[in-house]
């Protein structure tokens, strides 16, 4: 029996990005070491909790999963089936009704298993390693007892998300202040952000937007001291790594920064322009999961298919970042030119009295490649019309003007109250959408009697005036008047009425491209060592990060990579990245299809840099973490409690004023 984490670094070498690591993490660390090299009992059974399965699932493949020889996944708390003559994996969490659990299956003359390989997905308590050694019939059945330290859930291969869909209401709602849940939902928080450190072998430095009150005094509301309790957590789970975890580092290795959702309240609810987020807005999708329609097999009615959209389709790869209105024309042109390029296409245009047996050769061959990449394509055309077709109906591009304008300083009041008056079929959530913009760019407006004449302007309910309210809460301590009016206080960062500036040197190819989160610029100014140490406060013994910290002490970094890092943003190149071009040769069945071309794009990476939002990410966020990883040489990961899409995220701020959150078991604690 052996108890220990794993040893293998991230550091030097090949390098590999956020979730490849994650996916070797559990295929090859956990999965393959757990041979026993005796070929009657080659495959293995895996036994793992609700929240282990949902980090598999959110990792790997069933494929890659039975590559490793599972034959069997079962559920932990499931009436099982006795195998003998087979090793089983558990990949558990560290509670103590899991390990009276895995000691019940092990147990006694006639074990469900021949020998067990136990991970635990964070540090276990001593206490229960103790009741596990003092199981004497037990301790010869195990072949191995290890943290595997990993207990988040992989999103993007630069992505993820703690589990926690209450997050906004638990710890910014009207019950925050005095909530023990919210004190044990930041610490599963802080436990499973940490395990992200531990998978990667990185020490962070740990640094957290420190909110002040209105007078500049230290803050003492719950809601302002979120982020700083979630880093002091964060903080004391790494420290004890230093000694717990085999090879894990003494220095700094990387950066990471904690912010919560008032740092950007426009980002979530502005409309943003790019295929992966037009998608989730507009239509109506299950997760990645888009249902289309497909003409019948026999010639009968259409029939329904489900289509993922996810890192595996390298066209979905290639677009999903890109404006609309550039995934529609790169669509059209690659459709163009696959008809006129693939034999099997050439072929179908013809007559097929004009087919030769040599003809019919080639189309037969070409068959197989033909129907998938014109099936993709296909899909991702309809896809493409239909937003398109979305945005002509509803007059979107309208709205999404003025909505950037306000951003940008570029419209007020008078705009606003003309869009009302003319646009009175746009619909309700649409409008509260562009009411929530408004107020955070002109705060002022919605004092007093204010608000209640603008939501009767906009023929908008009570219900929905709750989310404009209760933006306030996500501010912290405000100065309340009497009479149940409110005042907005908002901490947007902004001169004048405009919520963001546009930035010099850059080309604008794409309308309505205009809009970024404010995360871009805060990464950006962490990055080269400008981001206030008073407002952005260091945990680490040295309280301070430093000036220039490019990460060439950890991983070279080729001059040119340090010269881009200082040039000026563009967040409207039409130009289609490195990390965004088509990876055709996937085969799109294992995870590893395209996760495996990564390090052919980025090699010499500096320090990675860590950005976690407290309340939930959105989209536009985690393509501005693609994008400056890019232009950086440093891989930016996003992580966040949840990754909400506009109506989600409008959901969640109405619950803010609710006394009790409705509990949902399915969600994350």
């Amino acid at each position: 029996m052996s108890f220990s984490d794993s040893e293998t670094s991230s550091h030097g070498g090949e390098y590999k990005n956020f979730k490849q690591i994650s996916r070797d993490r559990l295929l090859h660390e956990m999965l393959r070491t757990s041979d026993s090299g005796d070929s009657r009992s080659s495959w293995k059974v895996l036994i793992m909790d609700k929240v282990t399965v949902k980090v598999m699932s959110s990792t790997c493949k069933m494929a890659d999963i039975t590559d490793q020889g599972v034959s069997l996944v079962e559920d932990l708390f499931r009436r099982r089936q006795p195998l003998p003559t087979m090793d089983a994996i558990y990949y558990i969490q560290p509670s103590k009704e899991n390990v009276v659990m895995f000691l019940s299956d092990m147990s006694g003359r006639e074990p469900l298993y021949r020998k067990a390989y136990v991970y635990f997905s964070h540090p276990i308590p001593k206490d229960l390693v103790s009741r596990i050694k003092n199981d004497t019939s037990v301790i010869p059945r195990i072949g191995a007892l290890g943290e595997m330290n990993f207990e988040y859930f992989p999103i993007d291969s630069q992505g993820f998300v703690t589990d926690h869909e209450r997050a906004l209401g638990e710890l910014f709602g009207e019950s925050a202040q005095s909530s023990r849940r919210a004190e044990a939902s930041l610490n599963v928080m802080a436990s499973r952000i940490s395990t992200v450190f531990a998978s990667l072998k990185e020490f962070p430095f740990v640094r957290y937007r420190a909110s002040k009150g209105q007078d500049g005094s230290t803050a003492t509301n719950f809601r302002e001291l979120v982020a700083g309790k979630l880093a002091a957590a964060i903080w004391n789970n790494i420290t004890t790594y230093k000694s717990s975890i085999p090879n894990y580092p003494q220095k700094e290795t990387c950066e990471l920064l904690i912010l919560d959702r008032s740092v950007d309240q426009i980002a979530p609810v502005i409309h943003e322009w790019t295929y992966d987020a037009m998608c989730h807005d507009l239509l109506d999708m299950d997760g990645n999961k888009y249902v289309h329609e497909v003409p019948g097999k026999t010639g009968g009615s259409p029939e329904k298919k489900e289509v993922l959209l996810e890192d595996q389709d390298p066209v979905w790869l290639e677009l999903r970042h890109t404006h609309i209105a550039d995934a529609s024309e790169r669509l059209h042109d690659r459709f163009t030119n696959f008809v006129s390029k693939n034999k099997a296409a050439q072929m179908e245009q013809r007559d097929g009295s004009e087919l030769s047996t040599r003809d019919l050769q080639k189309m037969v061959q070409a068959l197989p490649q033909y129907n998938e990449q014109k099936e993709r394509l296909s899909t991702h055309v309809e896809i493409a019309g239909e937003l398109n077709k979305i945005i002509r109906d509803t007059g979107l591009r309208e709205l999404g003007q003025l909505e950037q304008d306000l951003v940008f300083g570029d419209a007020g009041t008078k705009e606003v109250i003309h869009y009302l008056r003319s646009k009175q079929d746009t619909s309700g959530e649409n409008k509260l959408r562009l009411m929530m913009i408004y107020a955070s760019v002109y705060p002022e407006k919605f004092e007093g009697d204010k608000a209640a004449k603008l939501m009767q302007l906009a023929k908008l309910s009570p219900e929905d005036m709750k989310a404009v309210k209760n933006m306030r809460m996500l501010e912290g301590s405000e100065k309340r008047k009497p009479s149940g009016s409110f005042s907005l206080k908002f901490d947007s960062q902004k001169k004048g009425n405009a919520a963001r500036k546009d930035r010099t040197g850059e080309e604008e190819t794409w309308q309505l491209f205009r809009f970024y989160p404010v995360i871009e610029e805060l990464i950006d100014k962490m990055c080269k060592g400008d981001l206030s140490k008073d407002d952005y406060q260091c945990m680490n013994s040295s309280q301070t990060a430093p000036r220039e910290f490019n990460g060439s002490s950890a991983r070279n970094v080729p001059p040119k990579a340090t010269t881009e890092s200082t040039n000026p943003r563009s967040v409207r190149s039409r130009r289609t990245p490195n990390w965004a071009r088509s990876r055709t040769s996937d085969d799109g069945y294992s995870s590893d299809s395209n996760l495996r071309n990564f390090s052919t794009d980025f090699k010499n990476m500096g320090q990675r840099i860590f950005v976690f939002i407290i309340g939930g990410a959105t989209r536009s966020e985690l393509r501005v973490c693609h994008k400056l990883t890019a232009k950086l040489r440093r891989e930016v990961v996003l992580g966040t409690t949840s990754l909400d899409d506009p109506p989600q995220y409008i959901t969640k701020l109405k619950l803010l004023s609710e006394k009790e959150i409705a509990v949902d078991p399915g969600l994350g604690i």
